[in-house]
């Protein structure tokens, strides 16, 4: 099975932390980072989907941030 996440946060090291995480994890770039203005907050934001191939069978159960 594919695992898939998309990962969001402001523009800061955090983000970029967030994705390095999931990279040293076994997790793989999945298209192009997003990158757009958040006018209620008054921040850019980032985004970046990540996939993961993990063995068994999809559940709305699974707990993507422990794979």
């Amino acid at each position: 099975m594919i695992a898939y996440s998309f990962i969001s946060d402001d523009d800061s090291t955090i983000f970029c932390h967030r994705v390095t995480k999931a990279l040293s994890n076994g997790w793989s770039l999945h298209g192009s980072p997003t990158y757009a203005f958040d006018a209620a907050n008054g921040v850019m934001r980032c985004g970046q989907a990540v996939t993961k191939e993990v063995e068994g069978e999809y559940s709305a159960d699974l707990k993507l941030g422990q794979l």
